[in-house]
């Protein structure tokens, strides 16, 4: 018989066991870790306003959020993104203009997702907000602080792949792209199609120059080292100069903090999320189809909630991690299972002292009821691996 009161929806579903232990020990070693690097914590609910979350933002699309109306008929949404639902507590409780703001969180999101694509509708993020410097040093901070989150869990093989919106939007206005093509373009690249990028170019009035420029989006760097040839060029687009010149310098800054083996540079990163202004980035590891981290500069964004303060930022796909760290057999959490105490019941009184007393010592106990001592022995007997103590 199938019965549908046992089941969650698509896209949820029931953690329990070793897998929960991990997720929390994964979360806990976190937090612990951004709270080193001056970060406080803060709490937003898990629903808002539509308008919070509206296309002006340039977060998730209307067709993907979970909608529901209050009792006064206001349409309110789950929040897709932590981020929109950060930038507005901070533009109504902080201040960025007297001091930077320093944010951190963890919560769950939630994303009406195809089916097919077989992502999770409700998944959990850990992240970092950075707000009131638009300075390399903070997006330094940022990127090495998402960097040594991995490294404190256990995570060792990872990459953090950084690239710039400058340079897309550069690449698109010195195209004279119209909004059709620019779309299209953005799809293809989106889908690593950068084949199709070039056919789809080679219909437009584009220099040669421009679209030897445009091959760099194909390609990974693990330096900037890597891209020099195309300095020279991009020197007719300053957009597109400036950019990579400032990657150039945020490298240095990240091997400042011993993070560059991490590093890598994708010019050609593109983002779902366009409320991103300068440079953006993910992580990613072996074992996840998706990235494990997703982050970038958003100068804009509070001024939509009527605070002008520049941005930046980072969430940690929780899940994805979690599954990424199981499938390459990472050893996330030592479990010691808890030492029993076995009593009778006219042995009450004791059993609870001599928890407590253990409890306080550190000790993590279970008590549990026997009819007999010999009953006591017998449980003994079959669990060896278990620590028990019975009470005479």
């Amino acid at each position: 018989m199938n019965d549908s009161r046992l089941h969650t929806p698509e896209g949820v579903r029931d953690i329990y066991g070793k897998e929960c232990k991990n997720k929390h020990f994964l979360i806990n070693t976190m937090e612990e870790t951004v709270k080193r690097y001056g970060y406080s914590f803060i709490e937003t609910p898990s629903f808002e306003f539509i308008d919070i979350f509206g296309s002006e933002v340039g977060t998730t699309p209307s067709k993907e959020l979970y909608k529901f109306f209050d009792r006064e008929g206001n349409t309110l949404a789950l929040r897709p993104d932590m981020t929109p639902s950060i930038a507005r507590a901070a533009s109504k409780f902080f201040d960025p203009d007297i001091k930077p703001v320093r944010l951190s969180y963890y919560g769950n999101v939630f994303v009406n997702n195809n089916s097919y694509q077989g992502r999770l509708k409700e998944s959990t993020q850990l992240g970092c907000e950075f707000m009131g410097d638009n300075s390399i040093d903070a997006d330094s901070e940022i990127i090495a602080l998402a960097v040594n989150n991995l490294l404190k869990v256990g995570l060792a093989d990872f990459q953090i792949s950084i690239g710039h919106v400058d340079i897309f939007q550069g690449l698109m206005q010195a195209a004279k792209l119209d909004e059709q093509s620019e779309n299209r373009v953005r799809a293809l690249i989106t889908n690593k199609n950068f084949y199709g990028v070039e056919e789809f170019l080679e219909s437009k009035d584009i220099s040669a120059d421009l679209l030897e420029i445009f091959t760099m989006l194909g390609k990974m760097y693990n330096c900037p080292n890597e891209w020099q040839e195309f300095l020279d060029k991009a020197k007719n687009y300053p957009q597109i100069y400036n950019a990579l010149k400032y990657l150039e310098d945020l490298y240095d800054i990240l091997e400042i903090y011993g993070v560059s083996k991490y590093i890598s540079f994708e010019l050609g990163m593109v983002s779902p999320y366009q409320y991103y202004t300068g440079i953006l980035f993910g992580g990613y590891t072996y074992g996840s189809g998706e990235p494990i981290v997703r982050g970038g500069r958003y100068d804009d964004l509070l001024s939509y909630y009527g605070k002008e303060a520049p941005a930046i930022g980072f969430a940690i796909y929780i899940d994805q991690l979690l599954m990424a760290m199981e499938r390459q057999k990472i050893n996330i959490f030592q479990d010691e299972n808890p030492e029993v105490l076995l009593y009778t019941s006219n042995k009450l009184k004791e059993a609870v002292a001599t928890t407590n007393e253990m409890r306080n010592a550190g000790k993590d106990v279970t008590m549990v009821r026997v009819s007999s001592k010999e009953a006591a022995v017998k449980i003994q007997q079959d669990y060896p691996e278990t620590c028990f103590t019975i009470l005479d």
